[in-house]
């Protein structure tokens, strides 16, 4: 896309709104105040509306619910007060024509009256919602992922703008914290852990090419990078801690979205006048789909997705309130080789490839208020994936050959509960329980080169086990400017009896004004893809004889590391901090191979089943130096500089320390963008992200090897000594927001690797040839969505 092109669509939007006036649009915001810890409301809270002239407020109801009409659209800001409380300061919150704006507004207590103390409300957006997450913790909003550059309303790859956090791979939103393995990521909603929530996703993956997850279901919620707070377990690298929105309870509203990923529709409102339960859904249909269904052609093999998520919103008078939540994704991708070799270039254009991959969670959360200071909260919630896949390979007369075949099933049912009490303002404590039933089918057929012959390496049916987890966590405030979380969680998997008992510990000491050092410890471990737990080596002659060897990495222990954070913060303005952040964190038990001196370990991997013996005897370590300097948005005006240091190395059988195939060493991003007011009926934006990462570390081909065996194999001492080149893209956003009447629209493209630089993703061997190629990241990739809301 040339800059003439983006010159003259920027100059068509401005002279297409250039003629509407004002027209005085207005949209009522209301919702509810509460205590963050234990969630009660708060009755006679002052809420202010600090952007209107003259300055005007209204206060909160018994029940904490507050209303303010007539508000103009645009961006406003809040102030929201109750004596003993901080006062909450909300900047820029989106005000919309189309759409009420429902808030949930949390108030933290403050230590003693402080009655010879002025508290100015600062700003401080990217502080967590989680009051017990000190350190590698920040919240995000769902309006940043529909607005930075790139984003397309994924958390995963908005993520990607923040420090210690790299993109792994352009086709999917696979993200590297730390220069831990992307698996080490936990998500969660509503405070349980849920499946994979991509489309997409390979076996064992915490990642996909779509994400399943709406943004017209996520509310603000929080993302984290190292040392957690005692009540996330089962994780590594980082975690993100989704919560939902709530459905608007007193008028029925929809929005309608058509993009190049998609059709969605999206519907909320009240059950009945006067009840305060409300839902809301959204479903999308690929487009693509769409599109081949229509006859036209749309590349290569047919792509298919669609996805559901809802959250129901049931509170009763005395019982507390109940919520339905989930979602579901199906996606299926089908691939056919042409039936003619002289248009084969390559050993893959002879492959028929089928795929499928779906996933879902289902649940329902009650939370109860047991008196002013007690918060209890209880969620159920079954969950499923299935990932199965079918490769053939021609043969010279066309007839298809089976390859490759395997099924990786997974259901979990969770049972999940959180007690929060609060003493005083100074003392906070919070301890759960969550057990976790498993089922497993796995089945996999292989293609062994040497053999030339399939090769059974799983087939489990039925199997089943269970995790154990509880935490106990306490959280101090001494006094206004010292914080201290700490913490114990414990984990264990019934399949081998393997526990293990973590503590976690925390501390924030805000010295001076708009200044803090925190530091962060926790010891954390996580179970291994069950694909690893029950791979096997085969014996027998043939596909129909061959009998797994007992399973041998089913007595794998978990994956654990030491985390150690330390953080210095620093307000510079009202709108603009300064974050620096330092880490290392020591890796042990990492699955190794068992059974020669070898450079393998788990942790360089992404997906897959590996059949070779494991031994949990493997160390690494991850050190590095983050810096951001953020400006939140302020006359229209944001950036974010982040930029990040770092080394990731690992030992594997042989006992060598190398470095880790995410070691990048580096990685800067710069984030950017304007909103120009036009007037009260439009709004432009431009948007721009640039990425500057090292690039990540492979390890070289044994071509005469490969020639011999016919598939790629690579030199096992000289692991990851070829670092590939350095990863650049710059990703383009430009928006036009439209109020009209009753409705709101937006007319976004989204121009990703707007240069159509050829990022190298990796090398692999061809048999076909007998020759290596390299392949790249995806070039110039303009997405274009139009949305409605009413």
């Amino acid at each position: 896309m040339s800059s003439s092109f983006l010159s003259a669509l920027l100059v068509s939007l401005l002279l297409s709104v250039s003629a509407w006036g004002q027209a005085g649009f207005t949209q009522t915001i209301r919702g509810s105040v509460v205590d963050q810890a234990v969630q009660t409301p708060i009755p006679g809270a002052t809420v202010v509306l600090l952007s209107a002239n003259p300055v005007r407020g209204t206060m909160t109801e018994a029940d904490g619910s507050f209303r303010l009409t007539n508000v103009p659209v645009g961006r406003q800001t809040l102030k929201v007060s109750f004596v003993g409380y901080k006062e909450a300061l909300l900047a820029n919150v989106v005000v919309d024509a189309g759409k009420e704006l429902v808030l949930t507004i949390a108030l933290e207590e403050t230590v003693g009256q402080l009655a010879e103390v002025v508290v100015r409300p600062t700003l401080e957006k990217d502080k967590p919602l989680n009051e017990l997450s000190t350190v590698s913790a920040r919240t995000f909003s769902v309006e940043e992922t529909q607005r930075f550059a790139a984003a397309v309303n994924d958390p995963a790859r908005m993520a990607t703008a923040y420090a210690g956090v790299v993109g792994a791979n352009d086709g999917n939103n696979m993200i590297v914290i730390r220069g831990n393995t992307p698996n080490g990521l936990l998500w969660r909603m509503e405070g349980v852990e849920i499946p994979n929530p991509n489309h997409f996703g390979g076996v064992g993956m915490a990642s996909g090419g779509i994400s399943i997850l709406s943004a017209q279901l996520l509310a603000n919620s929080d993302f984290l990078t190292g040392a957690f707070a005692a009540e996330y377990g089962n994780a590594l690298s980082g975690v993100f801690d989704l919560r939902l929105r709530r459905g608007n309870n007193q008028k029925a509203e929809r929005t309608l979205q058509a993009g190049v990923l998609g059709l969605d529709v999206s519907a909320e409102g009240p059950f009945k006048k006067g009840y305060k339960g409300s839902y809301l859904f959204n479903y999308r249909y690929s487009t693509l789909s769409l599109l081949s269904k229509a006859g036209l052609d749309v590349g290569p093999g047919q792509t298919n997705f669609q996805d559901l998520s809802f959250n129901v919103y049931l509170p009763t008078t005395r019982l507390g309130t109940f919520t339905l939540f989930g979602f579901g994704g199906l996606s299926t991708q089908n691939i056919d080789a042409k039936r003619d070799s002289t248009t084969w270039t390559g050993e893959f254009d002879r492959y028929d490839q089928r795929y499928t991959a779906n996933t879902g969670a289902a649940g329902l959360a009650h939370a109860l208020n047991i008196g002013p200071r007690t918060y209890l909260k209880t969620v159920a919630l079954l969950s499923g994936y299935e990932n199965r896949s079918r490769t053939d390979w021609l043969l010279p007369t066309y007839v298809p050959e089976l390859r490759a075949e395997e099924g990786y099933v997974i259901r979990k049912g969770i049972l999940s509960t959180t007690l929060t009490h609060k003493l005083n303002a100074q003392h906070t404590f919070r301890a759960g329980l969550i057990g976790t039933q498993i089922g497993y089918e796995l089945a996999r057929n292989a293609w062994d080169a040497e053999q030339r012959r399939l090769v059974r390496t799983v087939n489990v049916a039925n199997q089943r086990t269970s995790t154990l987890q509880a935490f106990a966590q306490w959280n101090y405030r001494p006094t206004e400017v010292l914080t201290l979380n700490a913490g114990l969680h414990y984990l264990r998997l019934a399949l081998n009896g393997t526990a293990a008992l973590e503590p976690r510990a925390s501390v924030r000491w805000a010295f001076g004004a708009g200044q803090a050092f925190s530091f962060g410890y926790g010891l954390h471990s996580q179970t291994q893809n069950p694909a690893s737990l029950f791979a096997s080596r085969p014996v027998g002659d043939g596909l129909g004889t061959d009998v797994p060897t007992p399973r041998t990495n089913q007595s794998l222990g978990f994956t654990r590391a030491h985390h150690f954070v330390l953080a210095y913060d620093r307000r510079l303005t009202d709108y603009l901090r300064l974050k620096v952040e330092t880490y290392y964190q020591s890796l042990f038990n990492i699955p190794i191979s068992a059974d020669s001196a070898s450079s393998f370990a788990l942790i360089n991997d992404t997906d897959g089943f590996y059949s070779r013996p494991l031994a949990s005897t493997g160390r690494g370590r991850n050190y590095g130096l983050e810096l951001t300097l953020e400006q939140f948005l302020h006359n229209g005006l944001y950036f974010m500089l982040s930029s990040s240091l770092y080394r990731s190395e690992y030992q594997g059988s042989d006992q060598i320390w190398r470095r880790s195939r995410f070691d990048g060493g580096q990685a800067t991003s710069f984030l950017a963008g304007k909103e120009f007011v036009l007037n009260e009926r439009n709004t432009l934006g431009i948007n721009i992200k640039m990425t500057y990462n090292g690039g990540f570390r492979e390890t070289p081909i044994n071509i005469p090897t490969s020639r011999k065996r016919g598939e790629t194999v690579r030199f096992d001492s000289l692991a990851f000594t070829n670092k590939l080149p350095d990863y650049f893209r710059t990703d383009v956003r430009f928006s036009w927001k439209k109020n009209r009447p009753r409705s709101t629209r937006t007319l976004s493209l989204d121009v990703q690797n707007i240069t159509n630089r050829q990022n190298v993703f990796g090398t692999w061997f061809d048999p076909q040839t007998g020759n290596t190629h390299t392949y790249y990241q995806t070039g110039l990739l303009p997405v274009l969505s139009y949305r409605v809301a009413f």
